[in-house]
């Protein structure tokens, strides 16, 4: 199952309350009501939409699994585990914004990840153009612990999975499956689609002279496929620089506000490039 949408669409409203800044028992409450109304708001809302972009043309049938774990390379599954990820680092940073406590509220973001992740497998299951899906479950469970255990052990985030998108020409080839414009492409079309490994190179190395927002990427992704089991398509592996713009602070708070909103993608850089047996060079890779 595609989830790419997930993060797009929740990334915006997970930040917007890092903007105040007001210290009171009185607006910590209100801020708990805020956030159980976005949160319900935006579940309902982003399910809505996921049902009518995905699941309305095909029938309900009995619950059901399906083996997909051999399908685009695999890619859809490091999908599904960025998304679980980026899901709980933003629901964190609201339960904090909301005054719950460090533990509750790095746990609470992990939950709402999978729970999240959970339910859209749900549907999955219940319709006959899909199915559940073990791998897809492992992957959210991989993504949303992945966020639980960095900030639970090193109080930060030092390895972000980030996501970048450039067109391709094999949605021309397909687009009832993977996209008829920009938009439908960046969500269905896994040719396009880059996961990364970003890693902030001075949280580990405190002592060093790295920029705080330097990090070191590590990308998959996959070629060649016009449907799930192309015969000649194949795996991309990459190296590339990012910022980690999380790590950047300005007097402003807004635009603080907006560095995190786009958090979870990956900066356009030059990048080293192995598919196929060989290296190519990528002079400005998106």
């Amino acid at each position: 199952m595609r989830q790419n949408s997930i993060t797009f669409l929740l990334s915006f409203f997970l930040t917007l309350g890092l903007l105040a800044q007001t210290d009171s028992t009185a607006l910590y409450k209100r801020r708990k009501k805020t956030l159980f109304l976005l949160q319900s708001t935006g579940y309902v809302g982003s399910m809505s939409g996921l049902y009518f972009l995905w699941y309305k043309p095909y029938r309900t049938t009995n619950f059901h699994y399906f083996n997909d774990n051999d399908e685009w390379h695999k890619v859809d599954k490091v999908g599904h585990a960025l998304t679980a990820y980026q899901v709980g680092r933003y629901s964190y940073n609201w339960y904090k914004w909301a005054n719950f406590n460090e533990n509750k509220s790095i746990w609470l973001g992990g939950l709402t990840g999978f729970i999240y992740l959970t339910t859209v497998e749900v549907f999955d299951g219940f319709s006959d153009g899909w199915g559940f899906s073990y791998g897809d479950m492992l992957a959210n469970t991989a993504g949303a612990f992945g966020f639980v255990a960095q900030q639970k052990y090193w109080k930060e985030q030092r390895i972000a999975l980030k996501f970048s998108f450039h067109q391709t020409v094999y949605a021309n080839q397909n687009p009832e499956l993977l996209g008829e414009n920009l938009l439908q492409q960046s969500l269905k079309d896994y040719n396009g689609q880059t996961y990364w490994l970003s890693l902030n190179i001075y949280s580990f190395f405190k002592e060093s002279k790295f920029p705080k927002w330097l990090n070191m990427a590590f990308g998959y992704g996959a070629e060649g496929m016009v449907s799930a089991t192309t015969p000649d398509s194949y795996k991309q592996y990459y190296f590339s620089l990012d910022i980690d713009l999380w790590r950047i602070k300005t007097k402003s708070k807004f635009v603080n506000s907006i560095f995190k909103s786009v958090g979870f993608i990956k900066i356009p850089a030059p990048a080293v490039e192995l598919s196929r047996g060989k290296v190519h060079f990528r002079a400005l890779y998106f």
